[in-house]
């Protein structure tokens, strides 16, 4: 059953709607590289379309009723945006859900040193990539600095056009015999991701550092210039930029990420070339699909969290109780408290884990078997299962919930495609989908294919782009 690629379909009305969508997107992939920045982007922008504070209407005690829209977060990383809709609670909801954290290096607590000359940051890898993927490349750092007095610093540097970038160093090729022999897992150790971030050393007065009290700043500077000079360089900027000393490193959040912005993809532009789209093309979609329904019969949330890349875990990851509690005070305010008519809801519900599927390369063919595959141009995709091996650790979607999606797309002309994860026993991989799943709702994963997946820079096509914002209103609305 091969599916028809979706741009045959569309008119010059269509065309100009997807580049619009295109172009948004773009712009928030460039902007928003961690999970803090889309949680705030998307506050932002529901905040503009009549969303509120959830945590000030429980202040104000203030009743909510069909129509109304709020938004929760959980520690500035995870994010809840519901309408409440006309039908009873117990009728379900219908929610989206997106991860917004993806594959990266972050800055270990203890990073700054100095080797030989260099003052270099130490990381450790978050999520699943291939090391050597990660060298050479020019990247950005992102985050905060929090000090003990609660002040927060936030850090972007890298991308602006005037900023200096940073890199992992690579091993000339004519010295790479060796190397070169070793597995593609080995030939860059994680322990070895260490950032470039320094090369000028700090030049002491030598009377400056004899009039200097023992104790004093003064001394304790000229003292470790002496022994780390490029190191010492480094601390005296990061003072004077940031107000920030080493020991704030302990409680910093950075996260280093491929310098840039994304781009038009092909001499057509028909993709989109960035980093992070796993999975922040479901993300944003899904956030657009959420913010553009008004007045829905059941009540519509978009949920989006952190941790979905090391196992949905902590306190912003889906396997917390932030969407459950949330969706219990919301339910209090609007004249449904109780733990039964939460646990109906939630049973009634009707959930798409919007994630991205590996899309169809040709490059690599051999792991990929093609008439369960997603191809690039060809619409949304449905992923029934997920897992490894034999499905291990995947939410198998029953064949009605399945039938009543497929009527849905069709029933709004959505261009839709089914796939797995690659040939069986190729690897795998899994979602959110199980999470929610636990409640005895009715999950699917839906998503964009992606080529070259969990790399530094990703492509996606803005067809799919376009019918997965398509898709997902529709599924608010008619499921």
């Amino acid at each position: 059953m091969e599916r028809e690629n979706a741009w045959k379909s569309y008119s010059d009305e269509d065309l100009a709607a997807l580049e619009t969508l295109a172009q948004g997107y773009i712009d928030f992939l460039s902007t928003c590289k961690t999970e803090r920045e889309c949680a705030r982007f998307a506050i932002d922008l529901a905040e503009e379309n009549g969303y509120v504070s959830l945590e000030a209407a429980i202040k104000e005690k203030r009743p909510l009723q069909a129509g109304d829209r709020v938004w929760a977060h959980a520690h500035g990383k995870a994010l809840m945006l519901v309408e409440i809709g006309f039908e009873p609670f117990e009728r379900g909801l219908n929610i989206l859900g997106a991860h917004i954290d993806s594959p990266r290096l972050d800055i270990k607590q203890n990073p700054l040193f100095e080797s030989n000359g260099f003052a270099l940051l130490d990381t450790h890898y978050y999520g699943g990539i291939k090391n050597y993927q990660w060298v050479t490349v020019p990247l950005a750092i992102h985050g905060v600095v929090v000090k003990k007095d609660g002040s927060v610093v936030d850090v972007v540097v890298g991308e602006a056009a005037d900023d200096p970038v940073f890199c992992v160093t690579d091993l000339l090729i004519h010295l790479a015999s060796k190397q070169m022999g070793k597995k593609a897992n080995e030939v860059v150790e994680g322990e070895d991701l260490d950032i470039l971030v320094g090369n000028r050393p700090l030049v002491i007065e030598k009377g400056d550092a004899d009039d200097a009290d023992a104790d004093s700043t003064q001394a304790k500077r000229a003292k470790l210039a002496e022994k780390e000079p490029v190191k010492a360089y480094l601390l005296d900027l990061l003072a004077e930029r940031y107000g920030i000393e080493e020991e704030d490193f302990l409680s910093a959040e950075l996260e280093v990420v491929p310098a840039g912005a994304a781009r038009d993809c092909g001499f057509d532009r028909s993709m989109v070339l960035g980093y992070g789209q796993d999975d922040r093309v479901c993300a944003y979609t899904s956030l657009l699909a959420q913010l553009a329904i008004e007045e829905p019969a059941k009540t519509c949330v978009c949920v989006l969290v952190d941790k979905e890349e090391i196992g949905s875990v902590g306190a912003t990851g889906m396997a917390s109780q932030f969407f459950e509690n949330t969706m219990a005070e919301i339910m209090a305010l609007a004249g449904a408290p109780g733990d039964l008519p939460l646990r109906r809801a939630l049973t009634a519900s009707s959930m798409l884990s919007s994630d991205v599927s590996a899309g169809f390369d040709p490059a690599y063919s051999g792991v990929f078997e093609t008439k369960n595959s997603a191809f690039l141009g060809r619409g949304l995709v449905f992923n029934k299962y997920t897992g490894s091996r034999g499905k291990s650790g995947s939410n198998d979607a029953s064949a009605e919930y399945m039938a009543r999606i497929r009527a849905i797309m069709d029933g709004a002309n959505v261009a839709f495609q089914t796939a797995e994860l690659g040939r069986v026993d190729a690897g795998g991989g899994g979602t959110i989908a199980y999470i929610p799943a636990k409640y005895g709702m009715d999950v699917i994963d839906s998503g964009v294919a992606v080529l070259s997946m969990h790399s530094p820079w990703e492509v996606s096509s803005k067809a799919d782009l376009f019918e997965a914002y398509k898709g997902y209103k529709s599924f608010l609305r008619e499921a």
